[in-house]
Parts: structure tokens; C-alpha cells; sequence
């Protein structure tokens, strides 16, 4: 028997493998029909005399259900209608709950979601000792909750506390972590689940749980504890009161769907499974609805997108293989970028320094990277071993005459850069690409000293480069296309969305990043306190406030950037007089632990003497903290719709993505043009226009936002502003470099 995307193979020991395989799809996703047909065949089992037991399983290669399919739930248009699909989806689930003959799940691949919660629903479940297994509840990363019954089934199976700490993360557990969890019943190697799950089905006929009286219960310690924190009232109050403090520490309370969650889990826990289950499809249903959940799947389309994009316009395009990439600079950029090029692209890496010490030191670093791996048993040491001879060192050009794309990582220097294009050039082919991993240097200049311009390209890491998921890539106007095709398709293979961007001061990252950092600066001129600046900005949703970012950049390269910007653009990038101040008391921030905030040893928090040298009494309520937050953060997006308008983008969706994974802008508000088109043009424009009324030229609207809001078009959508058509009279200088 077979339905669309579900097939049933009677055996003859009684056991039917239910498998299920959407035509056409590289992954399973419950769509839209999934209720009627999982209907439709758990019916018939249930009905079929022959049929003893069930093994679920799916039929592709290497994945199980990767969820349910988001453009179905992005569909739904109101609450009601969210709690409707939920429900329905609950019938599904209760059926193969309560399906009379034991039903096993076989797991191989990806259970995320609602693949997860589908598994939760059969009587026990099989997985594969591979790594491409992994399980989870991620729905919260999409600002939903699950609406399979999993608020209620996962504390069920694995308790409380660890329930709540995959679904309010939406982190994935490899199989042998779900054993200990108790999320699964049996770890195997592929080539042997099918028959392990129908051997634990036929197992499970006529079986019933013992039930354990209260004192077995308790000889067991997880058994107490589970039963002290969340089968008693107090224990109850505690550990969700506990939780929800944890979470508003992290969230600030931006994100409704993990309050939602906790709240869901407890009233099923107080109340019944029946309750809980209708909480969830009416907390589903509301959060279907919100902006949080909206911008956080544009997110999630986004980066699908990009991992379909050459980078260049012409589909007749092709990236050439990347075989060998050289490494200049063995410092922590250089050797991050090292450990994600061997580590993750799976390509060696001829690392390179001027001496023989920092060529160890570049190497320590990726083996310290690759120890904790072992330590966290993602590596065996025989793994790391043969892992870290992917990376050779030296101090000279040897080795790079067969090498594809050389990297560079040294200092802001344009000389340097400049001799280290010729000597590339001379030691190796060419046509070998050369990357400027520069942060501020115009890729302009760098490849005026090239013999071959047109191999010269930009590849900006974000450090610490093996954790941030951004690769900016840069490119001029004599940048052959293939390259930027083959620099794209090498760093997808490290692991990164990459997004690419046109040549300029800043690039888009800096240049969106240095008016919000300058703005801080601003307000700490004006006497508003530095703790309360930053923590207004954490309420806003960055991960990091500007005054400790300043401090972890480096106060002296804030200052550097600083002044080409200004160069650059004008007074509007003017920072305030007191900033100087800083440099001259040799305050450079966390790197010599004088900055903003106290370190070593010394007592945490702000260093009140920075008052003093800068000359300004801190007043707590000289600015609300919803003007501090609107400030900084209108600062960072107006420069981004300049950068639109200036045609530095080649699209919102990129911007918003550079924005989101690369310098922490709030992911629950999409990124600075999805925050745009949400709040609308002319609110933004209006809160802008008054600010420069109040503080001058640095809040001059860009130009693109005053189109926008004349015509009515939005950065998404059906009739969407085009990059690059709205430069104003405030376009960005030739690239330059002050000596």
C-alpha cells in the first residue's frame, strides 16, 4: 500500500515498515497533507489482522524528518487558523500514540521539530550511531513553540529540566547524548536499524510498563530530583521560577515563544496531558501571528537563499575547485580562518608568518580549537592527529607554487598588503586568487600593487572566526566573476553564509557598525552613565552593549576606523571631542585592561576614573533608556540604507543577514531593513528628522528612506526599492587611505 509520500512494506514476521519519502524533496517535511495520509495509513494498520507491529522509518538516504515545512506555516494568517493546524496535527500524533500495536521510530539523520515529535509519539525509538543523526526541538529559533504535543511528550520522556533546556535553546543532540537523556531506547550503526526496530517492535507486543511503586521510584537519583522539582508544588514554583530568570537573562524578555514554552510545559504538568496539549495549540497559534516569528523565518528563508547563490549575476558562472589554500599571517584570524578551511571545507592549509615563533603559535591555536573538540568527544585524539597534519607551517613562500587561493590575515598595514600581492604573484600561479581579509583597507588599493586585479578579492572573517557563522565577501570592479563564484563556494564549504558586497569605505559591516559605536560615544559625552547605555542596548536585543564592544575592539582601532570614515563621509561620522582623551591615557580597552570597564583582578564593572579623563559627571536621568536605544540603533540603520541606496548591497536580504550573524543586530527584528518595513518608512524617517533637528547632521536621513517613504515601496516584498539607485548628495569618496 502506498500514499503520497508514505509507503507500507508488510513483512512476514508481522512487522510493517511505514516508510515515509516526499517525491521530489531532498528532505522529509510534514506538509500540508501529512495529517490525512499518516491518518489514512495508521487507520489501516490498526484494522489489518496480519500486521503485529510497526517500525516508521524514512526512505531517504540520510535523513529522517527534518521538521514541518516553514513556507506552509509562514502561510497561515491568523491565530485561529495556527491553533487549527496544531490540533489537527495533535490527532495525528495521539493516534500513533495510542495505536494499539506497538509502533518503534527508526531514526536516521535529522528528527528536528516536528520529526521529533512524531518519533515522541511511537512507543520507542532507534537511532543510528552517525553523526548525521541529530534530534531536537528547534522551533524556538523560529519564534514558535512545537505544536506536535513535544511541550508535553519530551518532559514526559526525559524530564523537566532537560525538556526545557532543548526546546527554550532549540539545540540538537547527537544519538549517543539522546540515550543518555533518555530520548531513545537503542544507539546502532546504520546497517543494522531497520532490523534492531523490528526486533524492539515484536518485543513490544502485549507489552505493558511495569509501574513502579513510589519507594523503587526514589532509590533512583534522577528519580528524585525529577520527582522534587516538578511532581510538587513547591518544586514546581522553583524550578520555573528558576528557568524564567535563566531565560530573561539571556532573552531580556524579546522573545515571547520561549516564555510561551515554560508556561506550557507547567500547565501540563498541573493540570494534565490534555490541557497541556490544548495550551500548546493555542500558544502555536498566537505565535504563528507575531513579528518575532516573521522576522525569524525571513531569517531562516534567507539563509536557504543564500545557499543557493553563486554571489554573481550570471548563472553561466562556475566556481573553480579549490584544492590547496595558503594562510598569510599565523595570528588568531589567520589560524581561525586555518582551522575552518581544514576542519570544515576539508581543504589543506599552507600556514605562513615571519618567524618560526609565530608559525607554532598560529598552530597552537588550531590545535587548541581542535583539543577542545576531543575534550567535548566530537574528535577521537587519532582524528585530531590527522586533523591538525592539514596544516603545515613556514616561514617563507615554499609550497605555494600549486596553491589556489592565498588569504591574507596581517596587520592594517597597505604596504605590507601591497608586497605581500607581489610576492604571491612571483611564488605562485597565475592565476591564483588573492584575499584580503582586511576590515577597513579599501580591496581598491590592494589590487592596484596586482599584475592581475582581477584575482584580487576580499574575504572578511569576524573573529573568533571558527564561532561566527559571516564571511563578508568584498569585491571591485575589476573582480572576475569566477572569482568571486569560487571564493563563495570556499567559504560555503567553511561553514559560513556569505554575503557579497562592492567595494568602499568600511565595506557594509564596518561601515553600518562605526555611527552606533560613535553614537555611544556621544552619550557617554553627554553624561549619560556607560552601564546604562549598554544595558539599554541589551534590552534592545544586541548580544553585547556599543561601550563594551568599543572596549573588546580595541578603543585605538575605533579610533583609526574612526577618522577614515570621517575622511570619508564627512562630518556626520564626527566623533565627539572627549574620545582623544581616551588615546593620550593610553586607555586602548580589553587588549592592555585599560578601557571603559575594569579588568584583571580589579573589581568588575565600569571604571569610574574614564569620567574623569573624558570631563563629564555621569547623570542617570540626562536620556530615557528608550532614547538611548533609538538613537544608537536608528544610527545603525540609517547607515545600512545608505549602503543600500549606494548600491554597496546587492540586496536587503544580504543586509540583513550581514546585519543579523555579523554584528549581532537583533535576529527577532530580521535585520535593519525587515525592522524598516516593520516599523515603516516614515516612522523611521520622522524619529530621524527630529534627531537631526536635536543633534545635527550625523542624523540626516538617507536618501533611499526618503523615497521609500514618498512612494510607498518597502526593502521586501511584491514591489521592493532597487540597490544602488538612491546615492543622495552624500555618497561614499574614492577609497583612501590617510598616510
Amino acid at each position: 500500500m502506498a500514499n503520497e509520500g508514505l509507503s507500507i512494506e508488510k513483512r512476514s514476521d508481522g512487522v510493517a515498515i511505514v516508510r515515509m519519502d516526499i517525491p521530489g524533496e531532498a528532505m522529509n517535511t510534514l506538509k500540508s497533507d501529512f495529517i490525512e495520509t499518516f491518518t489514512e495509513a495508521f487507520s489501516s494498520i490498526e484494522n489489518d489482522p496480519d500486521i503485529k507491529a510497526v517500525v516508521f522509518t524514512s526512505g531517504k538516504k540520510d535523513s529522517f524528518i527534518a521538521g514541518a515545512d516553514i513556507t506552509m506555516l509562514e502561510a497561515v494568517t491568523s491565530a485561529e487558523e495556527g491553533e487549527r493546524v496544531s490540533r489537527e496535527g495533535h490527532k495525528v500524533m495521539n493516534q500513533i500514540e495510542n495505536c494499539p500495536k506497538p509502533v518503534v521510530a527508526a531514526i536516521h539523520g535529522v528528527a528536528l521539530g516536528g520529526g521529533l515529535e512524531v518519533a515522541l509519539a511511537c512507543h520507542a525509538r532507534v537511532v543510528t550511531d552517525s553523526k548525521k543523526t541529530q534530534l531536537g526541538l528547534p522551533e524556538a529559533q523560529l519564534g514558535l513553540l512545537p505544536g506536535g504535543g513535544g511541550t508535553q511528550r519530551l518532559p514526559r520522556q526525559i524530564g523537566v529540566q532537560a525538556a526545557l533546556d532543548l526546546m527554550l535553546t532549540g539545540k540538537n543532540v547527537n544519538a549517543k547524548k539522546a540515550l543518555k537523556l533518555g530520548l531513545v531506547d537503542v544507539v546502532v550503526p546504520p546497517s543494522i536499524l531497520l532490523e534492531t526496530a523490528a526486533a524492539l517492535a515484536l518485543e513490544r507486543v502485549g507489552y505493558v510498563p511495569p509501574r513502579e511503586s513510589f519507594i523503587e521510584q526514589l532509590r533512583d537519583k534522577d528519580s528524585v530530583t525529577e520527582f522534587a522539582l516538578s511532581k510538587n508544588p513547591v518544586g514546581r514554583k522553583i524550578l520555573f521560577d528558576q528557568a524564567r530568570k535563566q531565560l530573561h537573562k539571556q532573552t531580556r524578555g524579546n522573545y515571547p515563544a520561549q516564555d510561551l514554552i515554560i508556561d506550557i510545559v507547567k500547565t501540563g504538568l498541573e493540570d494534565g496531558f490534555e490541557a497541556g496539549l490544548a495550551a500548546e495549540a493555542r500558544g502555536f497559534g498566537r505565535l504563528l501571528t507575531t513579528p518575532e516569528a516573521a522576522n525569524l523565518m525571513s531569517i531562516f528563508f534567507a539563509t536557504t537563499a543564500l545557499k543557493k547563490d553563486s554571489g554573481v549575476d550570471d548563472p553561466n558562472v562556475e566556481p573553480r575547485e579549490v584544492n590547496k589554500v595558503g594562510m598569510l599571517g599565523a595570528g588568531l584570524m589567520g589560524a581561525g580562518i586555518a582551522y575552518v578551511t581544514t576542519a570544515v571545507a576539508k581543504i589543506p592549509v599552507r600556514l605562513k608568518d615571519r618567524d618560526a615563533d609565530g608559525v607554532m603559535a598560529g598552530l597552537r591555536y588550531v590545535r587548541g580549537i581542535i583539543d577542545g573538540r576531543v575534550k567535548r568527544k566530537r574528535l577521537t585524539e587519532r582524528q585530531a592527529d590527522a586533523l591538525m597534519l592539514q596544516t603545515t607551517g613556514t616561514t617563507s613562500y615554499e609550497g605555494f607554487k600549486d596553491i589556489d587561493v592565498v588569504i591574507e590575515a596581517v596587520f592594517e598595514d597597505l604596504s605590507l598588503k601591497e608586497r605581500m600581492v607581489r610576492d604571491v604573484e612571483e611564488a605562485g600561479r597565475d592565476d591564483v586568487i588573492f584575499a584580503s581579509n582586511t576590515s577597513s583597507l579599501p580591496i581598491t588599493m590592494i589590487a592596484a600593487a596586482s599584475k592581475h586585479p582581477e584575482t584580487v578579492i576580499g574575504m572578511h572573517y569576524f573573529s573568533p572566526v571558527h564561532k561566527m557563522p559571516l564571511l563578508e565577501i568584498i569585491v571591485t570592479d575589476k573582480t572576475a566573476d569566477w572569482v568571486t563564484a569560487t571564493c563563495v563556494k570556499l567559504g560555503k564549504k567553511q561553514g559560513k553564509h556569505v554575503i557579497v558586497v562592492k567595494d568602499g569605505v568600511g565595506f557594509y559591516t564596518s561601515r553600518v557598525l562605526a555611527p552606533m559605536m560613535n553614537e555611544a560615544a556621544h552619550l557617554v559625552a553627554e553624561g549619560v552613565p556607560i552601564e546604562k547605555i549598554d544595558s539599554a542596548m541589551l534590552d534592545w536585543g544586541f548580544p553585547v552593549g556599543p561601550i563594551k564592544l568599543t572596549d573588546e575592539v580595541g578603543i585605538d582601532v575605533g579610533a583609526k576606523v574612526g577618522k577614515i570614515m570621517l575622511e570619508a563621509f564627512g562630518e556626520r561620522m564626527a566623533a565627539p571631542e572627549g574620545m582623544k582623551k581616551l588615546i593620550d591615557d593610553e586607555r586602548f580597552g580589553r587588549k592592555n585592561g585599560r578601557g571603559f570597564y575594569l579588568y584583571g583582578d580589579k573589581k568588575k564593572g565600569v571604571d569610574e576614573s574614564v569620567y574623569e579623563v573624558l570631563g563629564v559627571t555621569p547623570n542617570n536621568k540626562s536620556v530615557s533608556n528608550e532614547d538611548i536605544a533609538w538613537r544608537c540603533a536608528l544610527q545603525f540603520v540609517n547607515e545600512a540604507c545608505r549602503c543600500f541606496g549606494d548600491g554597496i548591497l546587492r540586496s536587503a536580504r544580504d543586509g540583513d543577514i550581514g546585519a543579523v550573524f555579523g554584528l549581532g543586530f537583533p535576529p527577532f527584528r530580521g535585520g535593519p531593513f525587515r525592522f524598516v518595513d516593520q516599523v515603516g518608512a516614515k516612522e523611521i524617517l520622522g524619529r530621524l528628522r527630529e534627531l537631526e533637528k536635536q543633534l545635527g547632521p550625523r542624523f540626516s536621513p538617507a536618501p533611499v528612506l526618503e523615497e521609500i517613504a514618498r512612494s510607498g515601496q518597502t526593502f521586501h516584498g511584491s514591489d521592493p526599492v532597487q540597490p544602488g539607485q538612491s546615492r543622495g548628495n552624500q555618497a561614499p569618496s574614492s577609497p583612501r587611505v590617510s598616510a
